[in-house]
């Protein structure tokens, strides 16, 4: 079956989807949508994440159900709020002029707007386990005479521990009726379910395998208090991030987030503990791509369908393989490729095999590249950005200034002098250290125990001579013109700060962070306490100080435009 007219489904339908551009079936619409049509099973249907699911039992209820009956016809649970509301909004594009209602019913919303939607009358109920059950309860919800009992994400409802509320809400429905069930994996509670309340069913899968062939999955090895570090190049080196990364708890979150945004990284974050309205809005604005990067947990990216992620990274490694399948079932979909990324401490290595073995997948073990690699990434982008600048005539305004330096000393010897005003250390040549924090230390226990006690920072400590240093923001950025050299100037004149105290320095569009001894900090607010732009200061100090060593070299963490990039087997 290469179309969606061998399905079975009727002219109007077809022409709806011509209309939405749907061309061919995916695999699972071909293996189900003819069993809904035409025979009366039920169905356990396993496909990854992304694969057109909805279709496949919005497109039967469209063309079986009878508009207009004084009854709910067909209840349909999901996980969450999110994929209620996307179930709902995918009925409603494919129906074209049918007549058909849909209700979403979720905990958030007000339950009277909820009750005078039943009130009217509704033909398919899209709902969350716990709101159906006040709705039962309060008896504004009737669910006896309905054909169809279907359970999306019936594995994720399963890990939530949904199992009571769907057997209670199942009690409340006739005996005959078709109960159909949609999983991403199939663990031993789904076979269990099905023995206990589907009759004679058919289970089809799309799939041989349950992470999907776009996807390339790999791994890092990598200490707890390096994941940071890891992350952080990732970023830089990946081009045109746009990826969903994974904590185990609300407090992890929350900490990443914080100091993803220390560093410059524009990120947001999603929990539990985030109203509904703000969840909303942070939903809009990755959808819309304002930000990139989205820090969450499972219970809260469930029912999250954004397309076209390139990423999804689990910082902190998943719980058990299901959850695996549908954390990186979020990219590489739709035929466009994608990457997951775990970051694995050596006592989960033996749960990364597990992990292994269940999906049979290939996930590689490779490392990010080292300091002084990084080196040479960021160099190939500056000679990149040159090169841009000088085909594109962008340079002329600097003609005569660089000619009158040219005559005060050696072409050489002045790019040498501008490139260390620019960028400081950040460039500068860095050999390999075998303290590298991409390397798992397998020297004797007791040496690592040493090693690990040491503190959390990015490069090599030097015993003593230890100073505290402040993260400071400068409400100043790329739609300022701003430039590294401008920051540096205007702090050294207004503050009387050093040039080669301003370290990692990072400019975002409205923003720039820099970071200084705390000494040199607390002067600069001081010299800026009276500077405004707009009614916001133009100084503030973004985090509390933390150790730094007077040796430690300082890396461009810049999210910004990226060289492609990739990874290094190991």
């Amino acid at each position: 079956m290469n179309d969606f007219r061998s399905l079975g489904l009727s002219e109007r339908t077809l022409i709806t989807l011509e209309n939405k551009g749907y061309t061919k079936p995916t695999e699972i619409q071909s293996l189900a949508i003819p069993l809904l049509m035409k025979d009366n099973v039920d169905i356990i249907a396993q496909a990854q994440t992304g694969t057109g699911k909805t279709a496949v039992f919005a497109l039967p209820l469209i063309e079986k159900l009878e508009p207009g009956a004084d009854h709910v016809q067909a209840i349909i649970l999901a996980p969450t709020r999110e994929l209620v509301i996307q179930v709902c909004e995918e009925i409603e594009s494919l129906k074209g002029n049918s007549s058909i209602k849909t209700a979403p019913i979720y905990g958030g919303q007000p339950i009277d707007i909820q009750f005078r939607k039943l009130k009217k009358g509704v033909d398919i109920v899209v709902g969350t386990p716990g709101r159906i059950m006040d709705h039962i309860r309060r008896r504004t919800l009737v669910l006896d005479r309905i054909g169809y009992f279907i359970l999306d994400e019936a594995d994720e409802m399963l890990n939530m521990g949904f199992i009571e509320d769907i057997e209670e809400i199942m009690s409340k429905t006739p005996s005959e009726k078709r109960i159909l069930l949609f999983s991403a994996t199939m663990p031993g509670r789904i076979k269990k379910l099905a023995e206990n309340y589907m009759g004679e069913y058919r289970h089809i899968r799309s799939e041989p395998q349950l992470t999907g062939d776009l996807t390339e999955q790999i791994y890092f090895e990598v200490k707890q208090k390096d994941k940071l570090e890891a992350l952080t190049r990732i970023l830089e080196i990946e081009s045109d991030f746009y990826g969903i990364i994974f904590c185990k708890t609300k407090a992890d979150v929350d900490e990443l987030t914080t100091k993803l945004l220390d560093r410059g990284i524009k990120a947001d974050n999603l929990h539990g503990d985030i109203s509904q309205p703000l969840r909303e809005k942070i939903l809009g604005k990755f959808r819309d791509r304002k930000i990139n990067i989205l820090v969450a947990t499972d219970v809260a990216a469930r029912g999250i369908d954004v397309g076209d992620l390139t990423h999804v990274i689990n910082y902190s490694i998943p719980q058990n393989p299901e959850a695996y399948v549908h954390r990186i079932g979020r990219t590489g979909r739709a035929g466009k490729r994608g990457t997951a990324i775990t970051f694995v401490t050596t006592s989960e290595l033996r749960k990364m095999n597990f992990i292994r073995k269940f999906t049979q997948a290939d996930i590689t073990k490779q490392r990010a590249p080292e300091r002084h690699e990084m080196v040479d990434i960021r160099k190939k982008r500056l000679k990149n950005h040159i090169d841009k600048m000088l085909s594109e005539r962008e340079t002329e305004g600097y003609r005569k200034w660089a000619k009158e330096l040219m005559e005060e000393g050696s072409g050489e010897d002045i790019i040498t002098a501008l490139l260390k005003y620019s960028f400081g250390n950040d460039l500068e040549e860095m050999p390999p250290k075998r303290d590298e924090v991409m390397k798992i230390d397998k020297g004797p226990r007791e040496d690592r125990r040493k090693k690990e006690r040491a503190p959390d920072h990015i490069t090599e400590l030097r015993e003593g001579d230890e100073v505290k240093t402040v993260r400071l923001m400068i409400a100043m950025g790329r739609r300022d013109k701003i430039t590294k050299g401008r920051i540096v100037e205007m702090v050294h004149k207004k503050a009387g700060t050093q040039p080669e105290k301003i370290k990692n320095i990072e400019i975002m569009d409205d923003t720039t962070m820099i970071t200084v001894p705390s000494k040199d900090g607390k002067s600069i607010l001081k010299f800026f306490r009276r500077t405004l732009k707009g009614k916001q200061p133009l100084v503030i100090k973004l985090n509390e100080e933390v150790p730094r060593s007077r040796g430690q070299k300082s890396s461009d963490n810049r999210p910004g435009r990226k060289e492609k990039g990739r990874f290094i087997r190991s």
